[in-house]
C-alpha cells in the first residue's frame, strides 16, 4: 500500500523520541569522545574515523565527505529509502501513534499499525498461561528440572518468566481462540500455531516443553524458546521468524543485561539460554546469548551499543560445536575485531565447562576471575593454530606459520601486528632465543603487503607536469633477488679465492641479504669465522661447509631452504665458473633492492607530507626520493643486462 502522507505532528514526534545515537548505533559501531560520539563512516571508505554523532544536537556530520543531519536523514541515505518510510518505520520502533492527512487511508494504515500491537498482546498472554501451567500437576516435572537439575531459585524462574507448554496439540490454540477470542490469524503470525497439512485446523507449535520468553531491547515477548524434557529432536526449539522476532537480530536477556553491561562496560555472550539465565541468577548481569545461531554483526552491533570500550567476550562451550560456533562468530565480525572497533575476548572455562555447569561447583568471583583474565581473541586464535601440532616436525610447523601469517596479515593496527609477530615469532622458535629475530624476520617476510599506490596532492601532479607517480618493481625482482643472493653464497662456500672479494663488496656497499634465510646461513658464516679469529683477513677456515651442516642439525626448519647451497651440480658448475660476472651481478641486484626500499621510503614520505604546511620537509623528501631514482635508472641499465644474462 502506498504510504500516505503523514501528519506534521506524527513526524515531530518521531524526530523528538528517535535518539539519534541509538538509531546510528544499529550501523555504526560508535565510541564516546567528549560529550560526542565518534565512528568509522558509513558513506564512504575509510581507516581513521571521521564520522561524529552529536546526541546533544540530535546531529550527525562526517568531516570526510560532509554527510551530515537528523536520525531521519541517516537512514534515509543509507538505505535509500523514502522519507515517509522511514519515519512510518521509526514510529512503530518508538511507539509514536501515526496520524495523516488522508483521512481515507487512515483506516488502513491503522489498521497495519495495529497489527504488530496484537501481537505482543498474544505473545503476553501465552506467556502467562505457560507460567501458569507450570505451576500446575502436569508442569511439575518441568519446575522439578528447573529447581533440581538447573538449581534455580523461585525469584530466577520468575524473573525470566519461565513456564511450561502442556503436552496436547491444542491447549494454547484452544485457550487463546475459545476463551480469549484471538483471531486465528494473530496466532499463527506470531508463531504459536501452524495449520495441520491434512484435516484441516491448527495445532501448537509448542508441546510438552519448558517454555522461555525471549523479549525485545525493551522487555517485550516477540518470541518463546522451548527446551525439550524428553528425548525429542530438537532440544531446543525457537519461535519461527515472525513480524517480531527476527533471530540474527536478537540476544536473549539483553533487556535485563544492558544497565549491566553498560556499567561494567563489557558484555558477555555465551550460547544458550541457561548458561545466560545462570550468570545473572549468580548476580553477573551483563551476560546474553545467541539463541544457538552463529553470533551475526547486527547481534554484535546491538551489544556494542551499550559499552563504551567496545569489550565482547565470548565464553561458548569448549567442546567442538562450541569451538566452531566461536570460530564462526569470529569470522562474523572479524572486520570489526581487526579495525580495533570491538575488543573482541574468549573465554574458554576450565575442564571444558559451559557457564551453567561451571557455577555449579565455583563461585561468581571464581568466574568474575576469569573474566578479568581473559586472553584477545588473537591470542585464542593462535592457540587453535598450535593446539596439537608438533612444531619439530617440519610439516606442522609449514602449516601452522602459513596460518599464522593468514591472521597476521589482517590486523590494520601496525603496533598490534608487531606485537603479535614477536609473539608467534617465540612460539616458532621453540624456546630458543637465537631463533627469535629470524622468526620474526620470516613473519614480516610474508606479512609485508604489496607497495601501496598513493593519491598525490596537486602540487605533486604539477611537480611531475601531471604525470603519475607509482613505484613499479619488476613482477620477477622476488625470484631474481633469490637467485642472485643463493648464487652469491654458493660461490662464497664452494670458491674459497671469491670469499675476501664478496667480503669487501658487500661492506663497501653497505650491503645486508634480503631474504631471512640467506641472511641466517651468512651470520652463521660469520659466526664460525670469528670463532677461528678471522674477522678480518677471512682465510678460508677448514671445513666451512661440514661445521655448518653439522651447526644446523639444530634448526631443522631452515636447513631445508639452504641445504641446496651445499651442493654443486653441473649447471651450478657452469654458473660459478663465471664468478666475477656473477658476483658483480648478485651483488647489483641486492644493491638494486635497498635502492629500491629507500626510493619508496622517501616517496612515501614526500606524498604524505602537505607541501604548504611543510614546504622545507616536502621539498627535502622529494630531492630525497629523486636521488634514489636516479641511482635506480643507473644501477636498473647494469641490472637488466647482467641478472637476465647471467643468472
Amino acid at each position: 500500500m502506498q504510504i500516505p502522507r503523514l501528519h506534521p505532528d506524527t513526524i515531530e514526534e518521531v524526530k523528538l523520541r528517535a535518539d539519534i545515537v541509538d538509531v546510528v548505533s544499529e550501523y555504526v559501531v560508535l565510541r564516546k569522545r567528549g560529550k560526542d560520539f565518534v565512528g568509522l563512516c558509513p558513506f564512504h571508505d575509510e581507516k581513521s574515523p571521521s564520522f561524529t554523532v552529536s546526541q546533544t544536537k540530535q546531529m550527525y556530520y562526517c568531516f570526510g565527505c560532509q554527510a551530515g543531519g537528523n536520525a531521519i536523514k541517516f537512514v534515509m541515505e543509507l538505505g535509500k529509502r523514502s522519507f515517509a518510510d522511514v519515519v512510518l518505520d521509526l514510529a512503530r520502533r518508538y511507539q509514536v501513534p501515526v496520524q495523516t492527512l488522508e483521512p481515507e487511508q487512515r483506516q488502513e494504515l491503522q489498521r497495519q499499525l495495529s497489527l504488530r500491537e496484537q501481537l505482543y498482546e498474544v505473545l503476553a498472554s501465552s506467556a502467562q498461561f505457560y507460567q501458569h501451567a507450570l505451576r500446575q500437576s502436569q508442569g511439575q516435572k518441568a519446575l522439578q528440572y528447573l529447581q533440581s537439575n538447573r538449581q534455580l531459585k523461585e525469584e530466577t524462574i520468575q524473573q525470566f518468566g519461565l513456564g511450561f507448554a502442556p503436552a496436547g496439540w491444542e491447549t494454547l490454540y484452544r485457550y487463546l481462540v475459545d476463551d480469549k477470542h484471538y483471531p486465528v490469524q494473530i496466532l499463527e503470525k506470531a508463531g504459536l500455531i501452524k495449520p495441520r497439512k491434512e484435516g484441516g485446523g491448527y495445532y501448537d507449535v509448542f508441546r510438552d516443553r519448558l517454555m522461555i520468553p525471549i523479549r525485545d531491547v525493551q522487555g517485550r515477548i516477540i518470541a518463546f524458546g522451548g527446551r525439550t524434557l524428553t528425548d525429542e529432536q530438537p532440544k531446543y526449539l525457537n519461535s519461527p521468524e515472525t513480524e517480531l522476532f527476527s533471530k540474527g537480530k536478537t540476544l536473549f536477556a539483553l533487556d535485563q543485561a544492558k544497565g549491566g553491561i553498560s556499567q561494567l562496560d563489557q558484555a558477555v555472550v555465551v550460547e544458550g539460554y541457561f548458561d545466560a539465565i545462570a550468570l545473572h541468577a549468580a548476580g553477573i548481569n551483563n551476560a546474553v546469548a545467541s539463541l544457538g545461531t552463529a553470533l551475526s554483526l547486527e547481534q554484535v552491533r546491538l551489544i556494542l551499543r551499550y559499552t563504551e570500550s567496545k569489550q565482547l567476550v565470548l565464553n561458548f562451550d569448549a567442546d567442538k560445536a562450541g569451538t566452531n560456533a566461536t570460530e564462526r562468530a569470529i569470522g562474523e565480525i572479524a572486520e570489526l575485531a581487526y579495525k580495533g572497533e570491538v575488543q573482541l575476548k574468549i573465554l574458554n572455562l576450565p575442564d571444558g565447562k559451559d557457564a551453567d555447569e561451571y557455577l555449579h561447583s565455583h563461585t561468581p568471583e571464581d568466574y568474575g576471575e576469569l573474566l578479568k583474565n581473559v586472553p584477545l581473541w588473537l591470542d585464542w586464535q593462535i592457540q587453535q593454530i598450535i593446539q596439537d601440532r608438533d612444531l619439530k616436525q617440519a610439516t606442522d610447523f609449514q602449516q601452522v606459520t602459513q596460518q599464522i601469517v593468514k591472521l597476521l596479515k589482517n590486523i590494520a593496527n601496525s603496533d598490534t601486528r608487531n606485537y603479535y609477530v614477536s609473539y608467534c615469532a617465540e612460539i616458532l622458535s621453540l624456546g630458543d632465543t637465537r631463533l627469535i629475530p629470524l622468526r620474526v624476520e620470516n613473519l614480516l617476510t610474508q606479512i609485508a603487503p604489496a607497495a601501496a599506490t598513493y593519491s598525490k596532492p596537486v602540487s605533486a601532479k604539477k611537480a611531475w607536469g601531471g604525470g603519475k607517480v607509482s613505484p613499479s618493481p619488476l613482477p620477477t625482482e622476488r625470484s631474481l633477488l633469490e637467485h642472485a643472493e643463493a648464487l652469491l653464497l654458493r660461490i662464497y662456500l664452494h670458491c674459497p679465492e671469491q670469499r675476501q672479494g664478496i667480503i669487501d663488496e658487500l661492506e663497501e656497499r653497505d650491503l645486508q641479504f634480503s631474504l631471512s634465510h640467506h641472511r641466517f646461513l651468512w651470520q652463521q658464516i660469520l659466526e664460525i669465522l670469528s670463532d677461528d679469529g678471522e674477522t678480518k683477513n677471512f682465510a678460508s677456515p677448514p671445513n666451512l661447509i661440514s661445521r655448518l651442516q653439522d651447526q644446523f642439525l639444530e634448526f631443522d626448519s631452515e636447513i631445508g631452504l639452504i641445504s641446496h647451497l651445499f651442493h654443486v651440480d653441473e649447471k651450478n658448475q657452469k654458473e660459478i665458473l663465471r664468478t666475477p660476472q656473477v658476483v658483480q651481478a648478485a651483488i647489483a641486484c641486492m644493491d638494486l633492492v635497498m635502492l629500491e626500499k629507500r626510493y619508496r621510503h622517501f616517496l612515501e614520505l614526500w606524498q604524505q607530507t602537505d607541501p604548504e604546511a611543510e614546504p622545507e620537509r616536502y621539498q627535502s623528501y622529494y630531492q630525497a626520493f629523486y636521488a634514489e631514482k636516479i641511482k635506480l635508472q643507473q644501477i636498473d641499465r647494469q641490472r637488466l643486462f647482467s641478472i637476465t644474462e647471467l643468472l
